[in-house]
């Protein structure tokens, strides 16, 4: 089930006014704020038996189904039956679900569109930030090259023939990736790995992915393999705290004393993915910020509950981080995602 850390915070307020001891309390409490739809109800019952009855869950029997019967009055879908090819989709149809499914938050959709939100990854393309070289090249615009030009006009037997001009080429710009990886980030995290590994395929090169949660992970080189489920299953295999707690002040600390520092982070827009949950104090967090903010060129925070209705950063977390944050951006859909792209691209 998809228990955001929300509907956890709703299910302890309910308990807070009700009898912790009366196992009807609980389970309603429970039910009415962890469930967010009809198939939900099953799993909840099942796992609700399961730890306070000590009931094992019986898979249940596949019913027998009856076969679809096709109506004598009703006309063939999507078409009459005339001149249709049955082979080929209905494109407006099909284009109307990826709108749709574009809009959809990550962390409340099926199997089934989690399928094709992969193959939507697959096809996203971030562009790369770029940052003015110190070293000019030659170019066919800019100023004149007088090095190169007297150098050419030499072999020409000392007649200058043309100019040869000399400017200075934008270069690509370092991307840091944190990815936070705790409980409370779970619905997301294979998403968010997804975009990096997007990321990581545009420019193998300048770009660099962590994960964060109660301890920092390099995960770069397992990200730099072509295909996107190898890549998530290879940093699966390297990540120890998956699905644990958060602690990112402590963490934090730990990139900037070992990579940051040491250049990673330097003149790099630093893309921080996290709910803002923490467990530690957020004095540690508040003063890493400011350290981060003084080495990267841009800092951008991406929290997938700031695309819900009435979101307001309230979490200590969230409240430390902000004031050293040059952009806080929503990542809880695919349009979320290529919303994300243009921001990186424009810090």
């Amino acid at each position: 089930m998809t228990a955001s850390p929300d509907r956890v915070e709703a299910m302890l307020a309910a308990l807070g006014s009700l009898d912790v001891l009366d196992p009807t309390d609980v389970y309603w409490a429970g039910r009415l704020t962890l469930c967010g739809g009809p198939d939900d109800l099953d799993r909840y019952d099942a796992a609700f038996a399961a730890y306070f009855a000590g009931e094992t869950p019986r898979a249940r029997r596949p019913e027998a189904q009856e076969r679809p019967q096709l109506s004598t009055t009703a006309p063939l879908e999507p078409g009459t039956g005339e001149g249709d090819d049955s082979d080929t989709p209905d494109l407006a149809t099909q284009a109307s679900a990826d709108e749709v499914l574009r809009h959809r938050d990550v962390g409340e959709m099926s199997l089934a569109e989690r399928e094709h939100l992969r193959r939507l990854f697959a096809l996203l393309r971030p562009a790369t930030p770029m940052r003015p070289a110190r070293r000019r090249r030659p170019n066919p615009h800019g100023a004149v090259h007088p090095a190169r030009t007297v150098r050419q006009a030499l072999r020409d037997g000392g007649e200058v023939k043309r100019l040869l001009h000399r400017r200075r080429t934008p270069r690509p710009r370092r991307v840091v990736v944190l990815v936070d990886v705790s409980g409370s980030m779970s619905p997301y995290a294979d998403a968010l790995l997804r975009f990096a590994h997007a990321a990581v395929r545009a420019r193998p090169a300048s770009t660099e992915v962590f994960t964060i949660g109660t301890r920092l992970t390099r995960v770069t080189r397992e990200m730099r393999l072509r295909d996107a489920d190898k890549a998530l299953a290879a940093s699966g295999s390297a990540i120890p705290d998956w699905s644990g707690g958060t602690r990112l002040g402590e963490v934090l600390k730990a990139f900037l004393d070992r990579w940051g520092q040491r250049g990673t982070a330097r003149g790099a827009v630093v893309v921080v993915c996290s709910d803002g949950w923490e467990r530690g104090g957020t004095e540690l967090l508040a003063e890493q910020m400011v350290r981060l903010r003084r080495l990267a060129h841009s800092v951008v925070w991406v929290n997938p509950h700031k695309g819900r209705t009435g979101y307001e950063p309230l979490t200590g977390g969230m409240v430390a981080a902000l004031p050293s944050v040059d952009h806080f951006v929503s990542g809880h859909s695919m349009a979320a995602f290529e919303q994300l792209t243009g921001v990186i691209q424009r810090a």
